[in-house]
C-alpha cells in the first residue's frame, strides 16, 4: 500500500476531522487516488449502522435527522459518555439541472452541531444521478464508517416514488410522511410503501395525522413482507421534539429483529448484488467513454441522428471492444 495512503487512513481513524473532509472531497470528486483510497478503508468499514432517512419535500426529513442527532449524541445517561453515539450525516441535495449548482441548505439548519465533535456533517448534491442519491453516496458512506462513525444517517432528496436506491445502501430505512399534503396516501400507494422498515408521521399535531395511519395500516394488511417484519407507525413532531425516542426505540426493535436468524447477512448479501452490479456498470459506462472519447461520441451520435448507423448494432460493437 501507498505510504501516503496509509498515513491518510491512520489520521482519519484517529479522529481527524480535517482528513476525513479531505478523504469524501477525494472520493466524492474522483481526485487521484479515490479507488486505492477505498480499497484501503473498505475492511475498516462494516460496524457502522446505516439509517436511510427518506419521504416527499416538506415531510420535515432535515429536522427530524437534527433531532435523532441530538438524541444518540445526549445517550442514555448525560454524564456517561459510552452510552453517545459518534453521529455522522450525509445531506442529499438536489442539484440544479442548469447550473449543476446544489442548494446545500442542511449545513445551515444543522449550523449548531458543528461545535460538536461527535457529530460530522456533509452534504451532497445529487449531481444529476436518480433515485435520490447522489453516484457517489455509497462511497461517503465508506469512508465515514471507516472512520469510527457509530451511526450514519442519510438524508435524500425528497423525489417520490423514485426514491428507492436508499434500500441498497442503508440497514434500515426510515419511511417520512405529512398528514395535509393532499397527496401523501397517493405517494405510499406509487410503491414507495415497500422500502419501509419504519413509518414516520411527521407534524402529527396537524388534521390528517389518523386518516394516513389507518391508510398505512390498510395497506399493511394487504401485503406480507418477506422478512415477516411489521414495520411500525411511529408520531412525531421533530420541530418540537416529540416522538424522537419513541422513533429511536423502534429504530433499536428492527435492529434486534434483525440479528435473528441472521436476517442483517441475508439483507446485506441482497443490498450488494444490486451495488454490485451498479458499480460495475458505472464502470464499463466509464471505460466505454474513455475509449470512445468526446469527439468520437459526437460523430457517432451525428451518425445515429441522421440514420447513417442503426444504434443497436452500434452499442454492440462498443461492448464487443470493451470485452477484448
Amino acid at each position: 500500500m501507498n505510504p501516503d495512503i496509509q498515513t491518510w487512513i491512520d489520521q482519519l481513524r484517529s479522529g481527524d476531522v480535517r482528513t476525513l473532509a479531505r478523504a469524501i472531497s477525494t472520493v466524492e470528486n474522483r481526485a487521484p487516488g479515490w479507488s486505492e483510497l477505498l480499497k484501503a478503508l473498505f475492511p475498516h468499514s462494516g460496524k457502522a449502522r446505516v439509517l436511510g432517512l427518506t419521504g416527499p419535500p416538506g415531510a420535515g426529513k432535515s429536522t427530524l435527522v437534527d433531532q435523532l442527532a441530538r438524541f444518540y449524541r445526549r445517550g442514555n445517561d448525560n454524564d456517561n459518555d459510552k452510552d453517545k453515539r459518534t453521529v455522522g450525516i450525509i445531506a442529499v441535495d438536489p442539484t440544479s439541472p442548469y447550473t449543476g449548482g446544489a442548494i446545500l441548505g442542511d449545513r445551515i439548519r444543522m449550523q449548531e452541531h458543528f461545535s460538536d465533535p461527535g457529530i460530522y456533517i456533509r452534504s451532497m448534491a445529487t449531481r444529476g444521478s436518480l433515485g435520490g442519491l447522489a453516484r457517489t453516496t455509497a462511497d461517503v458512506t465508506t469512508v465515514l464508517d471507516a472512520s469510527g462513525r457509530d451511526l450514519i444517517m442519510i438524508e435524500t432528496v425528497g423525489v417520490g416514488q423514485d426514491e428507492v436506491d436508499i434500500v441498497r445502501l442503508a440497514d434500515i430505512t426510515i419511511l417520512i410522511l405529512v398528514p395535509g399534503m393532499g397527496d401523501d396516501v397517493q405517494t405510499i400507494k406509487a410503491g414507495i410503501m415497500e422500502i419501509a422498515d419504519i413509518f414516520a408521521i411527521n407534524k402529527s399535531d396537524r388534521d390528517g395525522a389518523e386518516h394516513v395511519e389507518r391508510e398505512i395500516r390498510t395497506l399493511q394488511s394487504l401485503a406480507m413482507r418477506h422478512d415477516g417484519w411489521t414495520p411500525p407507525i411511529v408520531k412525531t413532531i421533530a420541530s418540537q421534539g416529540v416522538g424522537i425516542e419513541e422513533l429511536a426505540d423502534a429504530i433499536s426493535d428492527y435492529e434486534a429483529y434483525l440479528q435473528k436468524e441472521n436476517l442483517a447477512l441475508h439483507k446485506s448479501v441482497e443490498n450488494w448484488q444490486e451495488r454490485l452490479i451498479e458499480m460495475l456498470r458505472d464502470a464499463l459506462l466509464e471505460k466505454a467513454r474513455t475509449q470512445l472519447g468526446d469527439g468520437n461520441l459526437a460523430r457517432l451520435a451525428a451518425e445515429v441522428a441522421e440514420h447513417k448507423r442503426d444504434p443497436y448494432t452500434l452499442v454492440e460493437e462498443i461492448a464487443a471492444r470493451l470485452t477484448r
